[in-house]
């Protein structure tokens, strides 16, 4: 499926292409951020350590005051009051941290899709999206289309780098191609669809991916007008039941990231690089 990684990279890609400077490479990303991940678990290990060490300081301190006060006939001593005082926090396994799946992508037909976040509400709004149902090499394909959704989806101005705080990337890598015999035959929220007719003599295609008709609230039969309507069809909508669709129906592994998280990140990756300098 999509990894974060996946999606740092695309802001990497974009935002070196914005500033006019070479990027890191996928591997260079999925390895830094690896490392990322374990120094903030470390950290968040140490900060839990801490924690319970100021827990356990007034409890300690209560131990010894009952303890310095006791005869030393006491039938509980002190090392059986600390014992249970030892016992530490586990720190957040890897397992739970994001991006820890086993299965491994190299390549695989993706899209790229850029979004604008409205710092008010926090609604998303299409601001580019491309890509293609031919299998990539993840690292060509993804610094590709990450940048041809950006600045060459016709619906949109170029994203400029004044731009870049205000999007969210999302990375979705397409998988499970099944034609259907009838075009109701998926599911809203499963399947994205790929369709493509012939309709007085002009050929039609287009595609929805498998979140679009979800976050829309449309039917089935909404998705597909809508769908022939993207595609440049222009008949009655009553009547689109009498053109002959070709529905292929797939499913999408999305991951998604917004810019502050690749800031933070890009930040950690600056000062690493100072640190070693």
């Amino acid at each position: 499926m999509a990894t974060v990684a996946h999606c740092l990279y695309c802001f990497e890609t974009l935002a070196a292409h914005l500033d006019n400077r070479e990027g890191l490479t996928l591997k260079e990303v999925e390895t830094l951020y690896k490392e990322y991940l374990q120094e903030s678990e470390d950290a968040s290990s140490s900060g839990n350590k801490a924690e319970s060490l100021e827990k356990r300081i007034p409890a300690l301190q209560r131990v010894v005051g009952s303890n310095s006060s006791e005869s030393s006939s006491s039938s509980t001593p002190a090392s059986g009051s600390t014992m249970s005082l030892a016992t530490e926090t586990a720190a957040t396994s890897t397992d739970s941290l994001p991006d820890a799946e086993t299965e491994v992508i190299t390549e695989s037909p993706l899209f790229v899709t850029w979004n604008t976040v409205s710092p008010r509400t926090g609604h998303t709004s299409l601001r580019g999206c491309i890509g293609t149902f031919e299998s990539q090499e993840l690292g060509e394909g993804l610094a590709s289309y990450a940048i041809t959704s950006a600045i060459q989806d016709m619906r949109f101005d170029p994203i400029s780098k004044r731009e870049l705080p205000s999007l969210e990337v999302a990375v979705t890598l397409l998988t499970n191609f099944e034609d259907c015999d009838d075009p109701m035959d998926w599911e809203i929220g499963t399947h994205g669809l790929r369709i493509s007719f012939t309709d007085r003599g002009r050929r039609y295609g287009a595609t929805y991916l498998p979140d679009v008709a979800l976050e829309q609230g449309w039917t089935k039969e909404e998705t597909l007008v809508s769908l022939m309507r993207k595609a440049g069809w222009t008949g009655r909508k009553d009547k689109w039941q009498s053109v002959d669709l070709k529905v292929v129906r797939y499913q999408g592994k999305k991951k998604s990231l917004q810019y502050p998280e690749y800031k933070r990140w890009r930040d950690w990756v600056d000062a690493r690089n100072e640190d070693e300098a």
